[in-house]
C-alpha cells in the first residue's frame, strides 16, 4: 500500500470547510499529524482479521438504559423558549441559513 501524505492544501481546505482559522504553524503541524495518523490506518488495515469473531460489547452488561419518562415540572413552555428570540416563525427559531454557501476562500 502506498504511503498517503495529507499536504498544507488539503489541510487548508480541511480547516475552511471547518470554519477554523489556523496559523501557518499549525498547517504544517496538522498535515504531519494526518498523514501519520493515516499511515497507522493503514498499517492496522494489513492485519488479517477474517479469524477474529466481531465484538459488539465487552462489558457484560446488558441494558443500561432508564426509563424514558417525561419530568413535566421540569419541561420549558414552547411561549417561554422562544419569547425572547429575535425572530420566530411557527413555533421555531429563525436563524440565518449557513449551508450550500459559495464560499470558496481560504480562512487562513
Amino acid at each position: 500500500m502506498h504511503k498517503v501524505i495529507v499536504s498544507p492544501e488539503e489541510i487548508k481546505k480541511i480547516a475552511n470547510l471547518a470554519s477554523l482559522k489556523l496559523q501557518p504553524r499549525e498547517v504544517d503541524l496538522f498535515s504531519s499529524q494526518f498523514t501519520e495518523t493515516v499511515d497507522v490506518i493503514n498499517q492496522l488495515n494489513e492485519i488479517d482479521t477474517s479469524d477474529i469473531p466481531a465484538t459488539y460489547q465487552v462489558t457484560g452488561l446488558a441494558n443500561i438504559s432508564r426509563e424514558d419518562i417525561v419530568d413535566i415540572p421540569r419541561v420549558l413552555p414552547q411561549e417561554v423558549a422562544l419569547r425572547e428570540a429575535k425572530l420566530t416563525n411557527n413555533g421555531f427559531f429563525v436563524v440565518p441559513r449557513i449551508i450550500d454557501t459559495d464560499e470558496t476562500e481560504s480562512v487562513i
